[in-house]
């Protein structure tokens, strides 16, 4: 069984102040509703049998409901993220959160963006790393390395302005995508099983994907864009996952996964969904 005990906070600061990523819109939020959304998550994982570990989210910061970004964990040690700029103050909340928890602690070398469980998830001794967005390939590197894993360095692809050339987001000055976490591009199933949308990646990063051998599920475009269908929890026997994913829902039923497919309109509208809110500590 993977994703054992998860970590969460709430949504009760959840905000559309800057729109770091190409889903934050001028549609407002509404947060009351999210926080429902929040607590049915919560509700699925623990009736999936995992643990829960909820903390109070880090105040006035409005991404801190996605506690994915907070670390990358794995056997006790977390490797903190390096977040960009409008969400910095997570950072030493993290810090204190996951120590409190008797999980060392190790920072990734200055000054390289780390975006921790969002751009890295592991499979047995593979981890599967993003960069280009929120995360630079030496930050990946050095996870890999410290935490004894293979590493496999992906790309997906940008989003591209009205000249057809690479969006810079003006609230991150950095380049932008769609996919611009692995985990709306990529899940883990159980230690032998991904599932990954082969659109969402460069050319380059398809052939790499294609020859790890592990066994791999295709997901359709639209159900990964659209549907957040990538971003789930598998705890190997079940799956939380996105209700408007049915191609990827009957793959995974046809492999004896049984599927928890709660409804989510509010927390998506910040980038987020099902594995954004969710840190796997074990």
């Amino acid at each position: 069984m993977i994703n054992q005990k998860l970590l969460v906070s709430g949504a009760n600061f959840f905000a559309s102040d800057a729109h770091i990523n190409p889903y934050y819109t001028e549609s407002p939020i509404d947060r009351t509703k999210a926080s429902r959304e929040h607590s049915a998550l919560v509700d699925c994982f623990r009736q999936a049998g995992i643990e829960i570990i909820q903390v109070p989210p880090p105040s006035d910061c409005q991404d801190g409901v996605y506690t994915a970004n907070w670390a990358l964990v794995h056997n006790n040690t977390a490797i903190l993220s390096r977040l960009p700029t409008a969400r910095t103050a997570e950072e030493p909340y993290a810090h204190e959160t996951l120590t409190k928890l008797g999980i060392r602690c190790i920072i990734p070398p200055s000054p390289y963006l780390f975006s921790g469980q969002g751009d890295s998830l592991v499979c047995g001794d593979f981890l599967f790393a993003g960069s280009g967005y929120r995360s630079d390939e030496p930050a990946q590197q050095f996870a890999a390395n410290t935490l004894g894993l293979q590493l496999i360095q992906l790309r997906t692809v940008p989003q591209l302005d009205q000249t057809g050339q690479p969006f810079i987001n003006p609230a991150t000055n950095h380049a932008d995508s769609f996919f611009y976490d692995l985990d709306l591009a990529l899940a883990i199933i159980n230690e032998h099983t991904i599932a990954y949308c082969p659109e969402a990646f460069t050319p380059q990063s398809q052939q790499l994907l294609e020859q790890i051998p592990l066994d791999k599920i295709l997901v359709d475009h639209q159900e990964a864009i659209e549907g957040f269908a990538c971003n789930l929890v598998s705890t190997g026997q079940t799956a939380i996952m996105s209700a408007q994913a049915p191609k990827l829902q009957a793959e995974l039923q046809k492999r004896n996964i049984q599927t928890l497919t709660p409804d989510i309109t509010e927390l998506k509208k910040g980038g987020g969904y099902i594995r954004c809110i969710s840190l796997t500590l074990s």
